[in-house]
This record gives structure tokens, sequence and C-alpha cells, in this order.
């Protein structure tokens, strides 16, 4: 569920004209709702309530401050993958014993960083990792509070590029190897072990993977027990999908109800980390139309925002659902109420023929400054944007009931050569 809702025609966003937004800030722009991500965050933790757990929100599915800010006052960790998701992280206020660091390429600037903060713990990736680790942990003079990420070879029934569980992926200790590491940790000095972690993938959209996976971690858990490795922490990673076009993705409470029980088993307190779930739903791309072109085996609406602004349909061949701000109904004599429409592929202005946000898409019937809005566009959106071809960044835009606020000011020219130097003195 979200709160971007038509009313009399207009797209409106919780009580703001989204129109009304758009002629104070130019487009495209990233337009969040404060309530929709507040209602995600909380729905996820009714579920769960009943059962020890932490929920670490994903800062790389959208880490604008702001957003961040919300779900750290309304209690959650986080899940972050580099030294700048760490710092802000620590600067929205979530307290260090509520994060953890993942990823399988942590520098030793990180590791020291993390340490430093004294946060809960680190998934780490492989043997190598953890010897580095310990080291830095001993220069530093901290204990490291681990999990081992498992790749528990399972199949998430997801697209490939967002599938992290399959034994041919770069995450994670393969499974065979797990009790090896976790004996290795065991020897290391500074290092303290505190769980085990997986993570099989994103946008799933069914809840047998999560259950499958979490089985063989269980296991597994049984038979660290026997050595004398205790598991305090299962940390069941993210991925639970949501509906951008017909999917049909588990309720978090089917969810809940799915893993929660084997977490128990396991007799260890549950850590998760959502991203998409909770931001995904809450956030939508406002573009505007500035060419309507047809050839004679194409018509193709060209829009201000491409794949530098939004990613995944280039890269993933994902699908958004596009609309118009506006809503135009024609009344037909027989047919009743519809807007005509039109089939087409929706482009962005970048030198790429991969520039699309919709391929033969039936749209309703639009012209040249016509605005339209991309949904579902809150995670994954800006945190994978980028500047290529020179083009400059959007800005990002927070509703709270009938109010807005830019919380990303739109990058300037400025910004972008800001760094750059066009000779060597």
């Amino acid at each position: 569920m979200h709160d971007f809702n038509y009313i009399d025609g207009q797209l409106y966003c919780e009580k703001v004209k989204v129109k009304d937004i758009s002629r104070q800030v130019r487009t495209p722009f990233y337009l969040y709702s404060y309530q929709t991500l507040v209602n995600h965050y909380r729905n996820f933790e009714k579920v769960l309530s009943g059962s020890e757990h932490l929920i670490c929100y994903a800062y790389k599915a959208n880490s604008n401050l702001a957003l961040c800010k919300i779900l750290a006052e309304e209690g959650s960790g986080a899940d972050v993958v580099s030294g700048g998701e760490l710092r802000k992280a620590l600067q929205v206020g979530v307290p260090p014993w509520k994060i953890v660091f993942n990823g399988n390429g942590k520098t030793a600037e990180e590791m020291e960083l993390a340490l430093q903060s004294h946060i809960l713990m680190f998934n780490v990736d492989s043997k190598p990792e953890l010897l580095l680790l310990n080291q830095m942990a001993e220069r530093t003079g901290n204990k490291a509070r681990i999990a081992l990420r498992v790749n528990p070879d399972i199949d998430p029934q997801t697209h490939p590029h967002i599938a992290t569980g399959l034994k041919e992926s770069k995450f994670g200790f393969e499974f065979s190897q797990v009790i090896e590491g976790y004996k290795l940790a065991q020897t290391l000095r500074n290092i303290e072990i505190s769980g085990i972690h997986m993570h099989i993938g994103s946008q799933i959209t069914k809840v047998e993977p999560f259950v499958e996976a979490l089985r063989k971690i269980a296991n597994l858990a049984a038979e660290l027990g026997s050595l004398g490795i205790k598991i305090e922490y299962v940390n069941v990673g993210g991925g639970l999908g949501i509906t951008y076009s017909d999917e049909k993705p588990p309720t978090l409470t089917d969810y809940a109800q799915s893993l929660i029980p084997i977490i128990k088993e396991i007799g260890a307190k549950g850590i998760f980390e959502p991203g998409r779930v909770l931001v995904g739903n809450a956030g939508i791309l406002a573009t505007k139309v500035l060419y309507v072109k047809e050839t004679q085996n194409k018509k193709f609406v060209i829009v201000d925002a491409g794949m530098g602004d939004l990613f995944r349909p280039a890269f993933y061949a994902a699908y958004h659902e596009i609309k118009p701000l506006q809503q135009s109904i024609e009344k037909p004599s027989t047919t009743g109420y519809r807007s005509s429409t039109i089939v087409a592929d929706i482009v962005g202005p970048i030198c790429e023929s991969g520039d699309f946000l919709a391929k033969d898409r039936e749209i309703p019937q639009v012209k040249r400054e016509d605005l339209l809005a991309v949904f579902s566009a809150g995670a994954y959106g800006f945190s994978m944007s980028s500047n290529y071809n020179s083009r400059l960044r959007p800005a990002e835009v927070l509703v709270k009931g009938d109010r807005f606020q830019v919380v990303r000011e739109r990058e300037t020219y400025e910004d972008l050569v800001r760094r750059e130097k066009e000779q060597i003195n």
C-alpha cells in the first residue's frame, strides 16, 4: 500500500498535489511519502512482535538522510555496505549496537571506522576478510563481533543479477566451507562469534526460498552447537519483493510466520534487513514529456528522465508502472469513460539504445510538456543514479501530510565539475 492516489483526476502524494510540487521543483525529481514509509516500517515491526528481533534497514535501497532519519526515529537499525553508509547511519542517530556491516569487499579503512564505532557485528564474506578483520581489531584494540555470511545455494527465483545465494554467486562462504570458517574464527584472538548470516537475493516473491535456506541455516547452527559454537543472532537478510506489476509477493504476516518459528528453534535472536519492501512503494519519479516521436514502426515518448536517473529498466528490464500526473477522461458513446491510449516506448535523453523506462507500453495519449509519474521508484532509484552524459542527478522531495520539502537539492553544473582539474599544474 502507498499514499499516492488520484483525486479528481490529479495525482496526490498524501495531501499534496504532485503537479504543484512540479511547479516549484523542475523535473525530473524523486518524491517520497513520509506516511507510506512509516506505515511500512510499523507493519514490519508488528508482524515480528512476540519474537526477539532487530530490523536493520538496508541503506543500499535508498540512503537519503531524511528517509534514514525517519526510520532511525522509528527504531530501525542499519544494514550498511560501505563507509559512507556507515557514516550516514551514525549521522542520523542509529545506535552503533543496531548496525551490521555487510558486503564482500570491505576495506581496512572501513573496518577501522566500524570497529571504532563499536557496531553490532560484521557479516564476514570470506576467509581473507576474516583474517584482515582480526588484524584490524587487534590494531584498534577491539574485538570484532562477527557472523559468517553463508551461501546456501538456494534459487530465489528472481532476476539473475539479484540472486545472491547461488553457489556461483560472489557472496558468502560456500556451504561446505562454513564449519571450517567458524573453526578458524574460534582461533582468532580478536574475533568474537555472534551469529550467522544469509541473504539469498532481492525482489523475491515466494516465501519458500527463504524457508528452504533458513532450514539449511538451522541445521548448520545445530552442527555448530555440537562444536561448542553458540549462535546468538540469525540474520536472514532481506530480499522480500514488492508489487511492481502483477507480482504477488507473500504478505509480511506470511513471511514472518514462516521464518520466526525456525529462528526460535535455533534459539537465536532474528535480524532482518528489509530495504525495497520498506521504501520501494514509498517513492515515485516525476518526469516531463519532451517530445512524442513517431516512426514507421514505433512510437517513442521521450522524457527528461533516463537510465541515469532510474537504472532498473535498462539493467534488469524491470517493470515500473507509468501514469500521467493528470488523468484525461473522454466519454465515447458506447464504451463508458476511458482515455484514448497509445502503445509506445518511453525513453530518456541519454545516448544509449538501452535508455528506456518502458517498452511497448500502453499509456494514455500524451503530448509535449505533459508530466508522468514512474511508480515504485523509492528503492534502487536515486541510489543507483549516475552522471552519465554529464547529466545532473535529480532532486529528492519528501511529503508529510500537506507539506513538502526538498531533501536533496538538484545537482548543479558547479557540483558536476567541482573536483575536476582542467590541466596539470
